[in-house]
């Protein structure tokens, strides 16, 4: 997982990347760069959480 004020980037264990634009996502987009960075996988890798901006993204959801 990475993420700028650009884009959200996810690599996935198939490696197939799915970017998506920063602006899709508004809790990333306002967040310092160290809170974006400080990210922790949930459920086996299915979900992202990012605890200081208390954002939850489901992998799968990113695919379509």
């Amino acid at each position: 997982v990475r993420c700028d004020d650009q884009a959200l980037r996810v690599t996935l264990t198939d490696g197939r990347t799915i970017v998506r634009p920063v602006r899709d996502f508004p809790r990333l987009l306002g967040a310092s760069q160290a809170a974006r960075d400080h990210w922790v996988l949930l459920g086996g890798g299915e979900g992202i959480h990012w605890p200081e901006v208390d954002e939850d993204l489901h992998v799968g959801a990113l695919t379509r």
